[in-house]
């Protein structure tokens, strides 16, 4: 009997190891191989749906991040729509608040009620839900400092009513207290001098590309000219076309009025310019005010080399010169105000220097800004109007870019004749003329940004002489489209640029002998010419 117990367990012990027979039938490869081959079967089973339900899971999950996806898209539609309506609600609450602002004006003593009733008693008649928004963002400015603090009178005080307070306290001692010499000089402190921009147009597109358009003249008016030697310059008046100004070798600088009825011209004044030592004016040009004309004279023997004639004054103190002499020889052949906020103005010279000079506390400094670039006679200067760049033309057959700011040369031109002058056009920044002395030749158009590329080549024929003097010179229209010209013979040429021939598009008869210049008048059709005959000629078309 107890022999028997080992003999029942060992039936257990075959059974654990049968029922533990894959493990180690899967590790020595031997025995059992049945029970391991049915353990290998049921795992390649069992692999199958592990992977279905992977990609089950997988595709689960998409869908899942897609519906997501869409319900966040709705949110954010709906939430769109909501903050449009509330834009446009507050820009309502706004509009409505700004009407009611000058009526609140009306019961200035109550400080306190013009604060709270107004916004409350007739916002919400138009709208409650509306105005509800919008009033805690428009009256923290004006409802909450009153009300947190119970002094809601003083808040107004420091807002509107103070700083005027502080300005009168300011200048009320400041005007007592300052002499009459110191208020006299703040009146005449200027302000800087605002340049109304224009709109820059592109004509170079259309230079040469079609036939001219004639403009009828409809006769001219002479009037004498009440100098005495020959006529040198005629300048516009930039502040009122109605003014131009005229000199000679006389030595008077003549003021003209132009009325456009008619038309006719009139004498305004005539000023004694001579320099010191009795030189005439060499060229003019009219401070950008148009209160003051300037001179250029000569740099030989110590002379002053500029001066300032101002209209509002008489006596001596109408004309005055500039003590600086920064020229050291011969000529000064042209004076011209720049195109920038800051009044400033070029002189070129015979000495081939180009000076600036800037006006600053009531006088003028003035900068050498270049002298070897020209190996000749500076004849003509100019200055761009979209940026701080200067042209001079010379009689060395040069045309020079430079740059102001970088105090640099921008590029160098040589052409084949001698150049005379620069005129800017006055509506496309791109393009200026350069007068030559070549004859069929004289106008040279160039577009800025081309550099040494001749844009167009126009000129005349002269009966009288083949000579080209330097004191004829020229005149843009203000549409920028036609260019003046003086000649040797007594007639003004007239040049469409977009017309693709050389010649004037029409010559007007106006002089009996020379004509030096033609200016054309801003605001209404006129051009005033001089001339060697010692006439002023305005002309209707």
């Amino acid at each position: 009997m107890a022999g028997d117990p080992p003999a029942i367990k060992r039936p257990k012990l075959e059974k654990d190891e049968s029922s533990y027979s894959h493990r180690p039938s899967s590790a020595n490869g031997s025995g059992h191989r049945h029970p391991s081959s049915g353990s290998t079967s049921s795992a390649s089973d069992a692999a199958p749906p592990e992977e279905d339900m992977a990609e089950e899971a997988v595709l689960a999950l998409i869908v899942h991040r897609e519906r997501v996806v869409e319900q966040y898209k709705l949110k954010l539609a709906q939430y769109q729509s909501l903050l449009d309506t509330a834009e446009s609600e507050l820009a309502v609450a706004r509009a409505r608040y700004r009407d009611r602002a000058p009526p609140s004006r009306n019961p200035p003593p109550p400080a306190p009620d013009r604060r709270t009733p107004p916004p409350v008693q007739r916002d919400p008649k138009p709208s409650q839900p509306a105005q509800k928004a919008p009033a805690p963002q428009t009256r923290p400015q004006l409802v909450i400092p009153g009300t947190n603090s119970r002094p809601a009178p003083r808040a107004p005080a420091p807002r509107t009513e103070p700083a005027p307070r502080l300005k009168k306290a300011a200048d009320a001692p400041s005007s007592s207290s300052m002499a009459p010499q110191d208020r006299q000089k703040k009146a005449d402190k200027k302000p800087k001098r605002e340049i109304v921009q224009r709109e820059p147009q592109n004509l170079i597109q259309s230079v040469r590309k079609s036939s001219p358009t004639i403009l009828k003249f409809y006769g001219g008016h002479l009037v004498p000219s009440q100098h005495k030697r020959k006529l040198r310059c005629l300048e516009l008046c930039p502040a009122n076309d109605q003014l131009v100004v005229t000199s000679a070798l006389d030595g008077m600088v003549t003021l003209w009025q132009v009325q456009s009825s008619g038309p006719s011209i009139s004498s305004l004044s005539t000023t004694n310019c001579f320099s010191p030592k009795q030189r005439w004016p060499e060229d003019v040009a009219w401070h950008p005010d148009g209160d003051t004309i300037f001179a250029v004279y000569s740099a030989d023997g110590g002379d002053s080399q500029v001066s300032m004639t101002n209209l509002n004054a008489s006596g001596q103190k109408k004309v005055t010169f500039l003590p600086a002499k920064p020229h050291t020889k011969g000529i000064i052949n042209n004076i011209n105000f720049m195109p920038w906020s800051d009044t400033c103005f070029l002189t070129g010279g015979s000495d081939h220097a180009v000076i600036l000079w800037q006006e600053k506390d009531d006088s003028w400094n003035h900068k050498r800004v270049h002298k070897d670039l020209h190996s000749s006679a500076v004849n003509g200067v100019a200055g761009l109007q979209q940026r701080k760049t200067i042209v001079s033309v010379g009689s060395d057959k040069r045309i020079i870019s430079y740059d102001l700011s970088a105090e640099r040369t921008e590029y160098k031109n040589l052409i084949d004749s001698k150049c005379m002058s620069v005129l800017l056009n006055p509506c496309d920044f791109n393009l200026y003329m350069v007068q030559t002395a070549s004859p069929g030749r004289q106008l040279r158009l160039f577009d800025i940004r081309l550099r040494q590329t001749e844009v167009h080549a126009i000129g005349w024929k002269q009966s009288s002489s083949e000579s080209q003097s330097a004191l004829i010179n020229q005149s843009w229209s203000p549409d920028g489209w036609y260019l003046s010209s003086g000649s040797a013979d007594p007639v003004i040429h007239i040049f469409d640029i977009r017309y693709h021939g050389q010649t004037p598009c029409q010559s007007v008869q106006a002089h009996h002998k020379r004509v030096f210049k033609a200016v054309w008048h801003q605001t209404f059709p006129v051009l005033t010419s001089i001339s060697s005959d010692l006439n002023v000629a305005i002309h209707k078309y």
